[in-house]
């Protein structure tokens, strides 16, 4: 009796390999040739009454060996009347979704800024996008996945600098939310945006608006020093004595090479 499974050889492949055609080897596994580049594994199978083939790799990258056990894996699924095809495809899928994951906020910021420089007005605006990023928040989230920015990591990035630099923070703000929305839009990660201001961000930080700037006091001209120090002296308060203290520090002329000579 002829047999029904593995007809082929390793040596009969590499002739077949030739021979336009589609060779069967038996339960199911093929050499579809089609000369002179094209010669390649599949697997035909029937379910749910109807048929299906499946590709299983090029020869000769893929040998008989590595087909027939790829043919058998894909027959084992089918015991339990689940689809070859349809597994492998939810197998790469979850292996892409795997891989999206790993995608670090300083990669999507790249990308996010990429795929919108072009409507920018100027390269300065762009400038300005990547040195916002680049010096607040890439220190502190640049490295870790885009799925794991979360609200406390964000608030670590914001509160340094939202109450001494209020109009830099509320940019930096806008742009962690505009990377992270465009992340959830390219499937890299899911949930919230974690940088969104209202009815999040708004309950835990300071209005930018609200936020008063600090305001210094004019350097004293270094001629009214005298008359200041001597003011100073007539008070007997403990803050006095320290600013006198910290006073000379500062401007004694010989700790600042003023009237000193080599």
């Amino acid at each position: 009796m002829a047999r029904t499974s593995e007809r082929m050889s390793a040596v009969g492949v590499k002739k077949l390999a030739t021979q336009k055609g589609t060779h069967g080897d038996g339960n199911g596994l093929y050499l579809r040739v089609n000369p002179p580049a094209q010669c390649s594994w599949v697997f035909r199978y029937m379910l749910h009454g109807r048929a299906r083939w499946m590709g299983l790799g090029p020869y000769p990258l893929i040998g008989l060996a590595d087909a027939r056990a790829r043919a058998t894996d894909a027959r084992r699924l089918l015991v339990d009347k689940l689809d070859p095809i349809d597994e492998r495809e939810e197998k790469n899928t979850q292996a892409k979704l795997e891989a999206a994951k790993r995608i670090t906020f300083a990669e999507c910021g790249a990308r996010y800024i990429a795929a919108h420089q072009m409507e920018w007005r100027n390269a300065k605006h762009r400038a300005q996008w990547e040195s916002t990023l680049r010096t607040y928040a890439y220190p502190i989230i640049g490295t870790l996945p885009v799925a794991a920015i979360d609200t406390a990591l964000v608030q670590k990035v914001l509160t340094p600098i939202w109450n001494a630099k209020p109009e830099t923070a509320k940019r930096l703000r806008g742009r962690i939310e505009a990377v992270l929305d465009y992340a959830t839009v390219a499937e890299y990660r899911a949930g919230p945006n974690p940088a969104r201001w209202r009815g999040h961000l708004s309950h835990m930080l300071a209005k930018p608006t609200a936020i008063r700037p600090v305001a210094h006091h004019t350097a004293l001209p270094y001629a009214q020093l005298p008359d200041f120090m001597a003011e100073l002296r007539e008070q007997d308060a403990i803050g006095a004595r320290a600013l006198e203290c910290h006073s000379a520090c500062n401007f004694d002329p010989v700790s600042r090479g003023i009237g000193v000579q080599n």
